[in-house]
């Protein structure tokens, strides 16, 4: 089964079970978000990844330009450990870490979390990759991806048990969007995916392919 049919599978369980009118501010939410335009002016292939340092989930840093030094990196930007749909596509990729590894690239993840609620994240799934915590969302910012939620929505979520208050350290409504990039090792943009839609994500089939085309 591919990324996208589990994906999908999962949303048309959970929103089966989710009350009428929160779906649809969900959904409204969703459309305004697509008509937008963010997604179109994400950070693109050809452009120079803007350079960060962030904290991982174990107390240490992590700077774009060391892991470049190294090789060529793949960045996801996810929403939290709390978004089900990131869980999965999150381990699709530690599935695939190995491959990813035997490329010569390495694989990082950034969320708004903060560091504690990463560290939660990387001891459920075992991730052998680092978990970045991008508080207030200035790098997803950077790379044309941060976005505020609808204030219905914020309220949805929170009624949904999300605390995103708690776990993105004061900056509740800020999220990325689902976003994943292969960076060669001059810091260029070789191959992007970038959805409104949180549902999508980048299948590591498609990622694994760019990096093979880094090679040739």
């Amino acid at each position: 089964m591919s990324l996208d049919a589990e994906l999908r599978a999962v949303f048309d369980l959970r929103h089966a079970h989710i009350p009428a009118a929160d779906l649809t501010v969900m959904e409204r939410a969703a459309e305004e978000l697509a008509r937008s335009g963010l997604a179109g002016h994400a950070l693109a292939v050809g452009a120079s990844a803007p350079r960060f340092e962030l904290p991982t989930a174990t107390g240490g840093s992590v700077a774009l330009d060391d892991l470049l030094a190294e090789g060529p990196v793949v960045l996801t930007f996810y929403r939290g450990a709390w978004c089900p749909f990131c869980n999965i596509a999150l381990r699709a990729l530690q599935q695939r870490h190995e491959e990813i590894a035997a490329r010569g690239a390495r694989l990082v993840a950034v969320s708004p979390q903060i560091p504690d609620e990463s560290l939660s994240l990387t001891e459920k799934h075992g991730l052998a990759f680092d978990v970045l915590s991008d508080l207030g969302s200035d790098v997803a910012r950077q790379f044309g991806l941060a976005f505020d939620l609808t204030e219905e929505l914020a309220e949805v979520y929170e009624s949904l048990g999300f605390d995103l208050q708690r776990v993105n350290g004061g900056h509740p409504r800020t999220l990325p969007l689902p976003a994943t990039y292969v960076i060669d090792r001059a810091g260029v943009v070789r191959w992007s995916f970038v959805d409104t839609d949180y549902v999508r994500r980048a299948e590591p089939d498609d990622v694994l392919a760019a990096l093979d085309g880094l090679e040739a």
